[in-house]
């Protein structure tokens, strides 16, 4: 016998609660700041040196690598992907 599933899906919750936007910029944020910590990782460069490299601040670079704070932009996560010697893709889906 196979089951059904009942209800409507996670996205069309969120969508309805008005949260989907939301939670979409949360998790893809979350998903590049460890994209870049672990690429920090493999590279063994510190935040010093990885700051340094973007022409940027600590400080700045905490930001970028906090999956809490959304206020990234897309000049930040370029000069991260510069440093990285990466390209940065973005794109609308």
């Amino acid at each position: 016998m196979k089951k059904k599933h009942l209800g409507s899906s996670f996205d069309n919750f969120l969508q309805t609660e008005r949260l989907l936007e939301t939670a979409t910029a949360t998790a893809t944020k979350r998903i590049i700041a460890y994209q870049i910590a672990k690429e920090m990782k493999r590279r063994r460069l510190t935040k010093v040196a990885m700051a340094t490299r973007m022409k940027t601040s600590r400080a700045a670079l905490d930001r970028l690598l906090d999956p809490d704070n959304p206020s990234v932009t897309i000049g930040t996560l370029e000069k991260a992907a510069t440093a990285l010697n990466r390209r940065l893709k973005v794109e609308l889906r």
